[in-house]
């Protein structure tokens, strides 16, 4: 190794080592500080490691720390950015951070979430493996653009890639075409036709059309959004065969999910019965995707059931605290499919509950928050009787108040709240034990009120 790439980790090092003593993190100024010393670090480092990648619109970080548990499970040392620092400089500070100063780590496999937007880029510095796409849905307009841009990057980057192994939901138009005109290894995944709980396509908003003909997709069931059994009569281009697919849910409960699902092994379907530590639909699909990605790596199936069943969720992911017997939550929320599905999870919650509404609109955010008005929000009103109270807080807190306003929900239980600290002690002290305040932030918000939380309630650091 050469002297200027060792003086560039030294350098990298100290400049980590400074950030965190002063609580900041240090997941991504290391990074981007080594990248402008040595700018093909990345690409040296990540000859050393075996390189899963996941992407997509939703599930990253969840999907991504599904697997680090799995890979735990199995005793596989691993490196990953579990800040969910997933673009290029906080992988390449996470890089810096695991290895000595002479590059050396004794962990041989790499586990990174990455932003769909920088996927492209990112290609031009190492080959994945191993590539999860989760999911296509609209996000951020101002700063991802159209949707089918989107989804051209991923698929232009993909075409850079020699050998990557490709690991993809099959319920998703968009994500299962990525395989189309492709020779390389793909495993699917996702849901079985009779377990889809929509019949029409009244919801359907991203993805209508087909993507190879234009003629309107028919659905012969579908689980939300533009997932599900699509077919286009037209030009055949249809749902694929799942490798990974869930066969029947057993329990959709407010903290977990119980599921059976198959895996096709030498043309035999082998079922297995798991608990996911985590509840939502969403979340099946991020289980079902860890799960495809175990069959690459040849991980007993066993192991990977267990896994399911321990997994703690990450920071801003249905990340749970407790004090004083009574509960906060909190969800990230970023675009309208996954905000509808995080409501759809409340209307399950069987006790009385709280919820905060914390809306950012800065750079990370995206700054167009007209997507609010694309979520379902009035269907809060089904139990507006189990809502003790709703507030709003963030750069945006009277825009958020207005949209529940115009979802027919009750005014009085609307408040406005700008300061963080004061809205969860108020919140906590009018809460009765058992029950839980929920926390649905965009990202930024997320990262503020989590920082509270942090120092409030001696929480672990973000990036652990």
């Amino acid at each position: 190794m050469g002297l200027r790439l060792t003086v560039t980790i030294i350098i990298s090092k100290i400049i980590m080592r400074v950030l965190r003593i002063l609580k900041r993190g240090g997941t991504t100024l290391p990074g981007k500080i080594a990248l402008k010393l040595y700018p093909s670090i990345a690409t040296v480092f990540s000859k050393n490691f075996r390189i899963i990648m996941v992407t997509g619109t939703n599930g990253k970080t969840t999907t991504s720390r599904i697997i680090g548990e799995i890979l735990s499970e199995n005793n596989i040392k691993y490196i990953a950015n579990k800040s969910g620092a997933n673009l290029p400089k906080g992988i390449v500070s996470t890089f810096i951070e695991s290895v000595n100063i002479f590059g050396n780590c004794d962990a041989s496999t790499a586990l990174f979430e990455i932003d769909e937007a920088a996927f492209y880029g990112m290609c031009n510095f190492m080959e994945p493996d191993v590539l999860v796409v989760t999911n296509f849905f609209r996000d951020q307009l101002d700063r991802f653009g159209e949707l089918y841009t989107t989804l051209n990057a991923v698929k232009n980057g993909i075409n850079k890639l020699k050998n990557t192994t490709l690991v993809l939901n099959a319920d998703d138009s968009l994500c299962a075409s990525l395989s189309k005109d492709q020779n390389r290894k793909t495993v699917f995944f996702g849901m079985d036709k009779k377990v889809c709980v929509y019949n029409d396509d009244s919801a359907v908003s991203d993805a209508l059309f087909c993507i190879s003909c234009g003629n309107k997709y028919e659905y012969e069931s579908r689980t939300y959004g533009h997932l599900g059994w699509f077919k286009c009569t037209d030009c055949g281009y249809s749902r694929p065969y799942a490798k990974v697919a869930c066969t029947n849910i057993r329990e959709l409960k407010p903290t977990y999910s119980t599921i059976d699902f198959t895996i096709e092994c030498s043309n035999e379907e082998l079922l297995y019965t798991a608990k996911i530590n985590l509840p939502g639909l969403y979340n099946i699909y991020n289980a079902l995707a860890a799960v495809a990605l175990s069959t690459v790596l040849d991980i007993p199936a066993e192991m990977v059931v267990n896994a399911l069943s321990s997994f703690e969720s990450g920071f801003g992911r249905m990340e749970t605290i407790e004090t004083d017997g009574k509960y906060i939550k909190v969800i990230l929320v970023k675009n309208p499919t996954g905000f509808n599905q995080v409501l759809n999870y409340l209307l399950t919650e069987e006790k009385q509950f709280q919820i905060v509404f914390a809306i950012n609109d800065n750079i990370a955010d995206g700054t167009d928050i007209s997507w609010l008005w694309d979520v379902d929000f009035e269907k809060l009103s089904k139990i507006t009787d189990s809502i003790d109270m709703m507030y709003t807080t963030g750069t945006r807190a009277e825009d958020m108040a207005v949209r529940l306003k115009y979802g027919d929900l009750d005014m009085e239980k609307i408040k406005v709240i700008k300061d963080y600290n004061e809205l969860i002690n108020t919140a906590l002290l009018s809460m009765s034990t058992d029950h839980c305040l929920y926390i649905l932030p965009t990202y930024t918000a997320m990262l503020e009120i989590r920082d509270l939380l942090k120092n409030k309630y001696d929480l672990k650091e973000f990036w652990k």
